[in-house]
């Protein structure tokens, strides 16, 4: 089953007020191990960035000023999630802010019937604790040393390597890797060999050696077969 990850940035915290989406990052996963299928982009928002958000992501209003709209890139994105699930952490959320955008260019919204939402998830698995994605990466040994501020493809990576983790997928995949080592190893290993405890009568008799004695006699020295061994 094909699934995409995913997350975003913003501007804020409430596309209701003006706020804005400024980068997506996607990464796909099939029957639950990510393929290395990727989208990102960031996005220009067409406003200033508050400093709130800059201390999170660290996208500044300069540098999102060259980047394309929305509206640019909105094919190239639904082509890339096409009608997959979508994983996310917190999933209205980002959910909220991707419909906006489509809403503002008159496209249809994201059904939510398609999200996993990953937050909730945890909360069901690890209650009365936080599952913030640092606090996951952390209590499923997932490396995010690089994480010194969000990004969205940075973010979605760790994400598919957590939902993985968080729905026992890796558990199960060690258990089938391990038990198809073990059949490998007891196919080449020495296979017991059943003995009759009564041998078989032989089926030759002496009649039948003496005839094929004499017929390999009549052969003479220069049988033709000799003529297919000398070729090999």
């Amino acid at each position: 089953m094909r699934e995409i990850v995913l997350d975003t940035e913003t501007t804020g915290l409430d596309p209701l007020r003006g706020d804005r989406l400024v980068e997506i990052g996607c990464v796909e996963i099939y029957n639950r191990m990510p393929t290395g299928q990727t989208f990102h982009v960031y996005i220009n928002p067409q406003r200033d960035m508050p400093a709130e958000a800059f201390a999170v992501h660290g996208l500044s209003a300069e540098f999102l000023s060259t980047k394309p709209l929305f509206t640019e890139v909105v094919e190239e994105f639904l082509e890339f999630i096409a009608d997959a699930p979508l994983v996310i952490h917190n999933a209205s959320f980002d959910i909220s802010f991707i419909n906006a955008e489509l809403d503002r260019i008159k496209r249809p919204a994201i059904a939510r019937d398609r999200l996993v939402d990953t937050l909730l998830l945890a909360r069901r698995k690890h209650p009365g604790v936080s599952n913030r994605l640092d606090d996951l990466c952390s209590r499923y040994s997932i490396d995010n040393s690089r994480r010194t501020k969000h990004g969205a493809l940075l973010d979605s990576e760790l994400l598919a390597e957590v939902y993985i983790d968080l729905i026992g997928a890796r558990q199960s995949q060690l258990i089938l890797a391990s038990e198809t080592r073990e059949s490998r190893a007891e196919r080449t290993g020495d296979m017991p060999r059943r003995q009759r405890e009564t041998p078989l009568a032989p089926r030759i008799t002496d009649a039948d050696r003496e005839a094929h004695r004499a017929f390999v006699a009549t052969l003479g020295d220069k049988p033709i077969w000799n003529e297919f061994l000398g070729a090999a």
